[in-house]
């Protein structure tokens, strides 16, 4: 296991003590609460879990699971919890949600996890200032708090690129502005599909009769899935906000489509006449008038141009142009 250990730490009086792999093999309940991180894509790792770890084959394969949906779900003897955080890694899409995986005991806690996720890092810093919780009601409190508060960057920058193509799309650069709607409209979405299950994940911790949870963690728990409730109210209106920058859009193009044929129907009335006349004048028989005459093009030319400026005038008086 200790090739895919990532943090192993042993909680007393709000400090954190780091583990050895020997260390870890040695520990007894009575010691305190211990907390494995653990790297799912490892095969010592998934040996452990399903061999050595004393998990139900259940538990283990939720921990080990490639593709995962955030839930709860509380054992005999333990608690299930799957999550998501939004994805800070560098040059990552913050919908590509990031997930762990926790089995909580009443003196142990093991989760495992893929990618690096913000919110364990913010729980590290914690316990590196002699703040490391005390009761796994306490690091679970700490660690969903961590993974809300680190979804508001986000929330925000959403708000900020949906209010700047608002105000592009009343000013033009439609085509730029339509792509940058739909790859928006398309990271809200797919957030919003992982934060719905989260705050039902959440709403059900604090519901569960789980003995590691007193009434202040559960009352901390309960803000945050608030939290997480007005988030996903704002990623509802945001996603309303896109559709309806969408509906301007498409109306624009529509006017902008219409008026361009409606340019070319009046180019059509104003010459259509014209188009005529110089097809009856162009028609080889004889008796056409004006055939011997050298000064007939220069007359037909002016009352062409009479017959255009006519034209033009009508329609204008009728308000068509």
């Amino acid at each position: 296991m200790s090739s895919g250990l990532i943090h192993a730490y042993l909680f007393n009086d709000q400090q954190g003590k780091t583990l050895t792999a020997d260390e870890i093999d040695q520990w007894q309940p009575e010691q305190g609460l211990l907390w494995l991180h653990l790297e799912y894509t490892n095969e010592e790792v998934q040996r452990w879990l399903q061999q050595e770890s004393g998990l139900e084959s259940v538990v283990a394969e939720a921990l080990t699971a490639t593709e995962t949906r955030p839930r709860c779900t509380p054992f005999s003897n333990g608690l299930l919890l799957l999550l998501r955080g939004v994805n800070l890694n560098p040059e990552a899409d913050p919908d590509d949600m990031v997930s762990i995986r926790l089995w909580v005991e009443k003196n142990r806690i093991i989760s495992t996890r893929k990618r690096q996720l913000q919110s364990v890092q913010d729980l590290l810093s914690q316990i590196q200032n002699h703040q490391a919780p005390i009761t796994t009601g306490e690091f679970i409190a700490d660690l969903t708090d961590n993974l809300t508060w680190r979804m508001r960057e986000t929330m925000e920058s959403y708000e900020d690129t949906l209010a700047d193509l608002e105000e592009r799309a009343l000013t033009g650069g439609h085509d730029e502005v339509k792509a940058e709607l739909s790859a928006l409209r398309r990271q809200i979405i797919t957030l919003r599909r992982y934060l719905a299950p989260q705050c039902d994940a959440l709403a059900r911790l604090h519901t569960e009769r789980f003995s590691g949870l007193n009434e202040t963690e559960r009352l901390r728990i309960r803000e945050t899935t608030d939290r997480l409730i007005r988030y996903l109210e704002d990623l509802g209106a945001m996603r309303e906000r896109a559709v309806v920058i969408q509906e301007e859009l498409l109306s624009q193009l529509s006017e902008l489509g219409n008026q361009r044929v409606y340019l070319l129907s009046m180019i059509t009335a104003v010459f259509l006449p014209l188009g005529f006349l110089t097809g009856l004048l162009g028609i080889n028989v004889g008796g056409m008038p004006g055939a011997d005459n050298p000064n007939a093009f220069w007359w037909v030319s002016g009352g062409l141009f009479s017959a255009a400026i006519i034209v033009t005038l009508l329609l204008r008086r009728k308000k068509w142009l």
